[in-house]
């Protein structure tokens, strides 16, 4: 049994803390939010202790085995910094949200202090937790589709927020750079377009050309202008044997041969509903890496793929700025 604490009781919090409640090789022991009424609230939910401060918690003779990170902050990423540093300096593995943090010397920080102490750190980064995608994986590591070209990925929701001028590019393409990433390996070029949508003040929508280091090239489309009856999410990978379509992050995997007309088709692989169910995923996947105490270095999304994500992202925002193809 893993005691587990939750720093930042926003809704992602408190989701986390569901997703934790669901697993029978866990117990919730601590919650800390510097909004009284919001960590009062949570120990109820959860039936744990307070905290009003991570110092407090940490000095507050509760045993914890591991925690959620999940403060939010300037474009979602603002707050992580400090109280990660603090869990990891008393050795206790992290898994952090997403963005790992817009301040790439913060992200490094963090990430280099988790492997001086060798400690798992990982972050939320759900959409590759999916049966679709592992399966999907699986077939891009079998050759199935014969050697990779392309991939094209498509991330959009509708989000009337401004808070910051790249608050869709840095809050939301975590994600989808990540999957990316995960199908692809590491990025080499950048070259970015943004347009501000009807009205908006933000850099809204964002086209993005990828070269990977391994030759693939790819290309994101991302908005917070659309969403609704347009979906959210979906990957394509071509190879040049094959192609597969994972549609809405979850809901449906798709195999078409180049030189067949025998298609597969799978629906809500593993039972999963839709997106939301992509958390519990996400977080069970956290707790088999520390019970089966997988090394800190093999941990499924942990906080480096963030980082090299996080780089994309300002690349990008560099490429638009500077209008040139930016090298990671």
């Amino acid at each position: 049994m893993l005691n587990i604490a939750i720093v930042g009781l926003g809704g992602i919090g408190n989701n986390h803390g569901d997703c934790y409640t669901r697993n029978k090789n866990v117990k919730i022991v601590a919650v800390c939010d510097l909004i009284k009424e919001r960590a009062d609230k949570a120990a109820a939910k959860f039936s744990c202790q307070a905290f009003y401060s991570l110092p407090d918690m940490l000095r507050g003779g509760v045993k914890i085995d591991a925690a959620s990170m999940c403060t939010a902050g300037k474009e979602n990423g603002g707050d992580h910094y400090q109280p990660t540093m603090e869990l990891l300096e008393a050795g206790i593995p992290v898994l952090g949200e997403k963005p790992i943090s817009n301040e790439i010397d913060k992200a490094r920080q963090m990430v280099a202090l988790a492997n001086k102490k060798n400690l798992p750190y990982a972050i939320d980064l759900n959409h590759r937790f999916t049966p679709a995608a592992i399966k999907a994986k699986e077939w891009v590591t079998q050759g199935r589709l014969g050697e990779l070209n392309i991939i094209n990925m498509t991330m959009w929701i509708n989000n009337p927020n401004e808070s910051a001028e790249h608050f869709h590019m840095r809050a939301l393409h975590p994600h989808s750079i990540d999957v990316m990433r995960y199908f692809c390996g590491d990025v080499a070029k950048v070259q970015a377009f943004f347009k501000k949508g009807k009205g908006r003040k933000i850099w809204s929508n964002v086209q993005v050309n990828m070269q990977f280091a391994n030759g693939i090239v790819g290309h994101l489309t991302g908005s917070y202008d659309a969403g609704g009856s347009y979906g959210l999410e979906t990957c394509e990978v071509v190879g040049s044997d094959a192609r597969l379509v994972i549609r809405e992050a979850a809901e449906a995997l798709e195999f078409y041969p180049r030189f067949s007309k025998e298609v597969e088709i799978y629906k809500h692989l593993g039972g999963m509903g839709g997106f939301a169910d992509t958390f519990q995923s996400r977080i069970n996947a956290w707790i088999d890496d520390l019970l089966k105490k997988t090394p800190p270095q093999k941990v499924d999304a942990k906080a480096e793929d963030a980082l090299k994500a996080q780089l994309v992202i300002e690349a990008a925002i560099e490429s638009w700025d500077r209008g040139t193809v930016v090298s990671l």
